[in-house]
């Protein structure tokens, strides 16, 4: 649905419908998302033999036509030595594809590889394929009466192969609780009624039972079974509290006793928040701040009957109101997990997280005894200028472990980059792995033989795969030892010689952007008063030192790219769409405002109540010095964000109407006081807008003043005073920010006689990611910028 109007408000007619007005943008965007994307590596011993290691790549691709991604596997093979160039690195011949796989999971020893094929309805079975080398060595169909869809969402997502690779659990779908049928209790058997027959044609449709919001709609409840590979049997984990939601399992270390039950520890999630007053779920989707716990059971036995009184799960973490992504050590006497903690205390979405470790009893289920929790890493509440920020991550690599047996690996943000950590859980030590000679962001991908597998990119460089290894070959490896890398020509990740000319002009860099003068009557935390970053990407290598005379008309213009969250960063990652904007002749402005991920846990709390305010003052701060720099033409601004970044880009366009000549919003917060009693997270809008009050303020029904204060801090407070072109992008099937919140909006810039576009997307949910919905998202903002500021 295209909408445009301007001037007085009318009724929309056939020419308010508009079409990108050119093929190159088309074209250009095309060609971007032509380049495949390396998704996940897996480092197994190499099938050569000796001392090498083969690393298989999963890589995808768009396909338009077909609304959907291509993912195909290629294999490099990686010598042993250290001192191995890129012509040492030998891949297959050809990637192959793998068609309608939802997740691939290789086993520990790289002999075995799970494909799960998720049903395309409710009632056809799952497909469990395990594959050897060279052969299908099973292939199980589970019935939709045993469960439904296995979860590959990234956060209940869970699959574990057993130590000996006999069994593999994984988490999927309760199965469909079959609805009754009208009229049937009304017949006896026997009894032959033809009012009951032409009643039983009519289905009931059962009572509503809640799901996990945003992303979740429909899905049933998540839980834990356990596939036999020899026998394809495939059974339920029993013990689980029906009020548990279950994810992220691990096969738990081989108990002593070779007759010992085999275990298992999960992620369990309680249906009712505990840091809320609320009997609901609330949503799950990129909300760190739902507790949840660590919790042990045991596995399922082959071919033995359910038994009347299954072991009950036990808590492991009932002092920790944040457990996730459990690993256990190669030698199976620790496990370590990661906590958001902070978040929950807080009732941020997001916040800085810790590190924790458990010693692992192997009689834990004979003694009953809950474990002692040993803190690693601790929240880090401000860093000096160049200092680790604290921990920024949300899942561990299925073995992040080096072979020394205690030094474990993790991506994380660091300020405005991603960056690969060493933490040696002995000491608590941190150490930066990552290359620090450059601006771009890292991503582990996996470890073999103490050497690392990641990707690097920058907003000029789609992502590359590296290798590390230790410079000082033969000594004992921890975290604080120098790491050298190397490139891994990856023969897939071609592009067009265009775009890759377009790419060499482009320069980026990091601009520390010094917080406003605060009011001196308000206290401020040390870490709140500390420099934000953004990020300026510049489409002509033009980055003009600040040393000399600003030129306007030479100076492209300006797009200022605001990120969600509000509790989210952006990073000096490769983004296609970003890309696209620039190469269309844009300078980019990404600011991490305060409140943003990455700088420290003072800094992000500052966010909390302020919102409406110290954002959008850091937002204007940036563009300040961009436009003081000589780097911006202050009559050429527009400024595009979604989610919480089009809560500030409404916000901008009516608190600051003569900085910006546009505004653009994707699924926009645009009025929170109506947003509050129809999203899946009712407790962001009061978190957000009254602070840490917001925990206990919190409520299902809220009062006047309360509305009164969501509303005060919500763009629609300042909607007179918009006097620009606005875009708008929402998604129809957005939970988070359902869409009569921007339309409310639009409908109100319509009613004062503003020029609106809306562009609706029938089938999408809050991200607009759908490839076909999220090229057309971008292709309209490219063609709407050259209009308004080119």
């Amino acid at each position: 649905m295209d909408q445009v109007t301007s001037g007085k408000a009318r009724s929309p007619s056939a020419d308010d419908h508009t079409e990108p007005s050119s093929d190159a943008e088309s074209e250009l965007l095309h060609s971007l998302y032509a380049i495949p994307s390396i998704d996940k590596a897996w480092a197994i011993p190499s099938c050569q033999g000796g001392a090498g290691f083969d690393v298989v790549v999963a890589m995808s691709q768009v396909n338009l036509p077909a609304n959907a991604k291509r993912t195909f596997l290629s294999t490099v093979y990686i010598p042993e030595t250290s001192s191995a160039t890129i012509t040492d690195y030998h891949w297959s011949p050809f990637p192959f594809e793998i068609s309608g796989a939802s997740l691939i999971v290789p086993s520990p020893s790289g002999a075995k590889v799970l494909i799960i094929r998720n049903p395309k309805d409710s009632t056809s079975p799952t497909n469990l394929e395990i594959w050897g080398p060279g052969q299908l060595l099973r292939e199980i169909f589970v019935a939709s009466s045993v469960h439904g869809s296995v979860y590959g969402d990234g956060w209940f997502e869970g699959v574990s192969w057993s130590q000996n690779e006999e069994s593999i659990a994984y988490v999927a779908e309760e199965p469909v609780v079959s609805r009754p049928v009208f009229g049937q209790s009304a017949s006896t058997p026997g009894q032959n009624s033809n009012a009951t027959l032409e009643a039983g044609n009519w289905k009931g449709q059962g009572d509503w039972v809640e799901d996990w919001g945003e992303s979740y709609s429909g899905k049933r409840r998540p839980v834990l079974f356990v596939a036999n590979v020899s026998t394809g049997a495939v059974q339920a984990v029993e013990g689980i509290s029906r009020d548990i939601s279950a994810g992220q399992v691990v096969w738990a270390p081989q108990p002593a006793s070779p007759d010992g039950p085999q275990s298992l520890v999960f992620v369990g999630w309680s249906s009712y928040a505990e840091n809320f007053s609320t009997p609901r779920k609330l949503g799950m989707k990129y909300c760190f701040n739902r507790p949840c716990h660590l919790y042990h059971v045991e596995a399922p036995v082959p071919d033995r009957e359910p038994s009347d009184a299954p072991r009950e799960a036990t808590n492991l973490t009932e002092g920790v109101s944040s457990a996730f992504s459990p690993r256990f050590s190669p030698d199976g006497k620790k496990l370590v997990f990661l906590s958001a903690e902070a978040a929950v205390k807080s009732g941020a979405h997001n916040a800085t997280n810790s590190l924790h470790l458990i010693d692992w009893p192997t009689d834990l289920i004979r003694i009953g005894e809950k474990p002692q929790v040993k803190d690693i890493v601790n929240v880090v509440q401000h860093a000096e200028e160049g200092a680790f920020p604290g921990l920024y991550c949300y899942n561990l690599v299925a073995n992040p472990w080096l072979d020394d047996g205690s030094t474990l690996l993790l991506s994380s943000a660091w300020r405005s980059q991603q960056v690969i950590l060493s933490i040696d859980v002995e000491s608590g030590n941190v150490s930066r792995v990552s290359s620090s000679d450059s601006l771009a962001s890292w991503n582990l991908l996996g470890l073999q033989n103490s050497c690392i597998v990641a990707t690097v990119s920058s907003p000029i460089q789609p992502s590359s795969l590296h290798l590390g290894h230790s410079a000082s070959v033969g000594s004992p490896l921890k975290g604080g030892k120098e790491w050298k890398w190397s490139a891994i020509n990856v023969p897939s990740l071609k592009f067009a010689s265009k775009i890759e000319s377009v790419m060499q002009s482009m320069k980026y860099e990091l601009l520390q952007v010094s917080p406003p003068k605060a009011d001196p009557l308000k206290s401020l935390s040390v870490g709140s008063g500390q420099p934000f970053e953004a990020i300026f990407v510049s489409p002509t290598g033009s980055i003009r030192p600040l040393t000399e005379e600003p030129r306007i008309e030479s100076i492209p213009p300006l797009v200022v790219v605001l990120h969600g969250g509000p509790h989210s960063v952006s990073q000096t990652s490769f983004s296609r769409n970003a890309a696209f904007l620039s190469m269309l002749g844009f300078n980019l402005l990404h600011v991490n405002y305060r409140g943003s991920l990455g700088f420290g846990e003072e800094a992000l709390q500052s966010l909390l109540g302020n919102v409406g305010r110290q954002d959008v003052d850091d937002v204007l701060a940036a563009l300040d010095l961009v436009i003081g720099n000589g780097m911006a033409d202050p009559a050429r601004v527009a400024v595009l964000g979604g989610s919480h970044g089009g809560f500030l880009a409404t916000h901008l366009i009516g608190q600051a109407p003569d900085r910006f000549a546009t505004g653009i919003a994707r699924n926009p917060v645009c009025n929170v006081s109506s947003m509050v009693g129809i999203t899946d997270i009712p407790d962001w809008c009061y978190v957000e807008a009254f602070g840490k009050d917001g925990l206990s303020n919190y409520s299902e029904a809220p009062s006047v003043k309360d509305l009164s204060v969501l509303y005060q801090i919500s763009p629609i407070a300042h909607i007179s005073n918009v006097k620009v072109p606005t875009l708008f992008l929402l998604g129809a099937q957005d939970r988070r920010v359902p869409v009569s919140n921007g339309f409310q909006y639009v409908q109100a810039l319509r009613a004062r006689g503003q020029e609106v576009k809306v562009i609706v997307f029938p089938e999408d949910v809050h991200a607009i990611d759908r490839p076909q919905s999220d090229f057309e998202s971008f292709l309209n903002i490219g063609v709407w910028l050259k209009r308004f500021i080119q």
